[in-house]
């Protein structure tokens, strides 16, 4: 096959391997070991229960589980991380050799990946550049933060297939391979309760394009660009005309300018003229006509729980953006969905700052409704400010609470959206899952 059976086989014979962490990647991770690889003994290592048998795994793998699941990590010589695992410990106070399937994919494919990295955007992102490059004839897979570990495409991959892969802070963190491509989106606040700083977060992002080689590309926000890297750097903004690419009223002017053909297109919001640009620069790149672009782009459906239409029930039409977990993405969604009329914000409190939010809110005349606990904080902190109409301002304890009571409030021929601008976690197990309950809410009120 492509050489990465060769190199993951001579990586790991003849040493011990323990998988720290057995979700979707963990068991890509193990399949290929299994498949490919003769390492001297192979752990499973996770905080939660292992069920032998329903997983496939031989008495020949150990098992170890538990609150002291990290303590064994020293006893092996390789350890495969998943990127929903934080360390106990960092890297250098540990004797084993700390990897994980994207360390590994990147070293064996760098050359055919295109990577992409940034706070919001970036699933959108993905998929678009892929979709644009799959229907205009190019072998190319998507795979990494998406939903599919990149261990799952290894296989199929050729000397001329392209690699789309969105990547995750928690990915990027302790990386130490570039793509030949990258691109860097936006930075907002985010996963503050595991970095402490926006500059820790910030750090772990930077890894996208830090080890980055001469002639490789870097796409990066115009306010991202970084010194002192080898790499070619293309800027791109919806505020500074002088960037190298410049996003304004529908036009993408880039070296080859491009009209974005917004009446016949499904993304919704001047947010996802900036994502198109950054499509269009990479494909561009790539050989793709403006003709096929087009063609591509005009067939693009929006991913599920982003500005997703969702139903219209007695004249109120509601939009799901269970992503956000932004103020800007707040901001952008009431900017964007057509008449929105009602907000409904709030979920996991990471410690955010919602002073932005609060002062875009004020200059609306959009019905606010606040719930969980960063919604009760947006509620206080309307409260206690000079907050103009603060009768539009409204808290309940959850979902259900606000989707109930944007039916009463809401105006007919308006919009209501769903875009918390908060996590998930703690209240449901995902952003996928509260967009679904929140889908499951308007449908019960028919």
């Amino acid at each position: 096959m492509n050489g990465f059976a060769e190199y993951i086989r001579n990586y790991t014979n003849g040493r011990s391997v323990c998988l720290l962490g057995f979700g979707r990647e963990g068991r890509a991770t193990y399949r290929i070991l299994e498949k490919y690889c003769t390492p001297s003994k192979l752990a499973v290592s996770d905080r939660n229960p292992i069920d032998r048998e329903k997983n496939g795994l031989p008495d020949s793998v150990e098992l170890i589980t538990g609150e002291d699941y990290q303590s064994c990590l020293d006893d092996y010589d390789i350890v495969f991380k998943s990127p929903g695992i934080v360390l106990d410990k960092a890297p250098s106070e540990l004797k084993c050799e700390l990897t994980s399937e994207t360390q590994v994919f990147f070293t064996v494919f760098r050359e055919l990946i295109i990577g992409i990295t940034g706070t919001k955007g970036k699933s959108t992102v993905t998929s678009l550049i892929y979709h644009i490059l799959d229907k205009s004839g190019k072998d190319c897979r998507i795979a990494g933060n998406i939903g599919i570990p990149v261990f799952e495409i290894a296989e199929g991959m050729k000397d001329e297939t392209l690699a789309v892969v969105e990547l995750s802070c928690h990915q990027l963190e302790y990386m130490t391979v570039s793509p030949k491509t990258a691109v860097f989106l936006n930075l907002y606040e985010e996963h503050l309760d595991h970095y402490g700083t926006i500059e820790n977060y910030y750090n772990a992002k930077k890894n996208i394009y830090l080890h980055q080689q001469s002639g490789d590309l870097l796409l990066v926000n115009g306010k991202l660009i970084p010194d002192g890297i080898p790499s070619d750097i293309i800027t791109i903004s919806q505020s500074d005309s002088n960037a190298d690419v410049f996003v304004e009223s529908g036009i993408i002017r880039a070296e080859v300018d491009y009209a974005i053909p917004t009446d016949r297109i499904k993304l919704l919001g001047i947010h996802n003229h900036y994502n198109i640009g950054i499509a269009y620069e990479i494909c561009r790149r790539y050989g793709i006509t403006e003709e096929q672009f087009t063609s591509a782009l005009c067939s693009f459906d929006p991913l599920s729980h982003r500005l997703e239409y969702v139903d219209t029930v007695r004249g109120v039409r509601y939009y799901d953006d269970s992503i956000s977990t932004a103020c800007a993405t707040a901001i952008e969604a009431v900017k964007s969905v057509p008449e929105a009329a009602t907000i409904l914000v709030g979920g996991m409190d990471r410690g955010i700052d919602y002073t932005s939010l609060v002062e875009f809110l004020a200059h609306t005349d959009v019905n606010v409704i606040c719930m969980e606990t960063s919604g009760k904080r947006v509620y206080d902190m309307i409260q206690a400010s000079d907050f103009a109409d603060k009768q539009r301002v409204h808290y309940v304890q959850h979902l259900d609470g606000a989707v109930k009571l944007a039916s009463e409030i809401t105006p007919s021929g308006k919009s209501c959206v769903l875009s918390p601008a908060a996590a998930s976690y703690g209240i449901f197990r995902n952003f996928e899952e509260r967009g679904d309950a929140f889908k499951k809410l308007v449908s019960e009120l028919k």
